[in-house]
């Protein structure tokens, strides 16, 4: 797989993004939008869950999210494997088992690293089966509450993904819900 990768990576690192909102998933989530709403043509998902209390818990968030741990725990390998969300970087996210693995390239396109939040969001480049934009972030409230927040917003890019219709949906939404439970 890591050969697979390393051959794919140059030809993701020229590419474009596959749509025109760069950066909309910050907006999303820190905006005074209540509730968010996606870029016309695009399906929203939003997903947001207690991840603790304190700065602990808020440490292990950070961490988690600078390590790709949301990705890796719902069982992607990541390249480059050792390197921290920054924006520019573009990064293949390969989600699945062995040969069954797509290579889904992505580029960050915003980073937000404070005392009460901390976070990132990549966009789809070339090859990803959907178009859009995806929001890891971990906010630690005045209480000492740390929330986690997962958005997304997409619009089929393949004709699997559009063949897939609402249950292609409902794999995102699984899959939001696996990047909680791995910031937990």
């Amino acid at each position: 797989m890591s050969d697979r990768l390393r051959r794919r990576y140059p030809s993701a690192e020229e590419a474009r993004l596959t749509y025109p909102h760069a950066g909309r998933t910050r907006d999303l989530v820190f905006g005074d939008v209540s509730p968010p709403v996606a870029p016309e043509g695009y399906h929203l998902v939003r997903r947001t869950a207690t991840l603790g209390h304190g700065d602990a818990a808020f440490a292990r968030a950070r961490e988690r999210l600078w390590g790709w741990a949301a990705q890796r725990r719902a069982g992607a390998v990541i390249h480059p494997p050792d390197t921290p969300p920054a924006e520019g970087l573009t990064v293949l996210v390969a989600p699945g088992i062995g040969p069954l693995r797509l290579l889904v390239p992505c580029r960050v396109v915003w980073t937000v690293d404070e005392p009460d939040r901390v976070g990132f969001g990549y966009g789809t480049l070339p090859g990803h089966p959907v178009s859009g934009e995806e929001a890891f972030v971990a906010r630690r409230d005045p209480s000492g509450e740390v929330r986690g927040t997962i958005l997304a917003f997409s619009r089929p890019a393949t004709w699997y993904t559009r063949m897939a219709g609402p249950a292609g949906r409902a794999v995102q939404r699984f899959a939001t819900t696996q990047y909680l439970a791995a910031l937990r």
